[in-house]
């Protein structure tokens, strides 16, 4: 599966941005089949988890840092995941990257490495 992330940009403190992330998919394989989530990686820093939507969109999971202020939706007929990020504060600051894997089990939803497929990644700057 390719993944294209797209939306970033500069926003004041308080401020919406709206991601989004669409997938392009393998003949015979369906996007409904894979959890999507977002990473993001600030200046100097790690890349961290944000957030995480399994295959039928039923079950979603965000990090504390973005819980609240953050929703991650899924329009599988569209191939497509949406992070809508509100109340934005300067400490978001980052690539954000959005992830696909078929194979995830639950309790490694929030680990980068257990994700086989990647996006390039689009900026989102908060300014304060």
């Amino acid at each position: 599966v390719q993944l294209q992330a797209s939306g970033g940009g500069l926003v004041q403190a308080g401020g919406s941005l709206r991601l989004s992330c669409v997938a392009s998919v393998a003949s015979g394989r369906s996007f409904r089949q894979y959890t999507v989530a977002w990473f993001r990686q600030a200046p100097g820093k790690e890349r961290e988890f944000v957030s995480a939507i399994r295959s039928s969109g039923s079950s979603t999971s965000y990090s504390d840092a973005v819980r609240g202020r953050f929703t991650i939706s899924r329009e599988n007929a569209k191939n497509m995941v949406t992070l809508q990020m509100n109340s934005l504060k300067p400490e978001d600051t980052a690539v954000y990257y959005c992830a696909a894997d078929a194979q995830l089990i639950l309790s490694s939803i929030s680990m980068a490495r257990q994700y086989d497929y990647w996006g390039q990644g689009t900026l989102v700057t908060v300014s304060s």
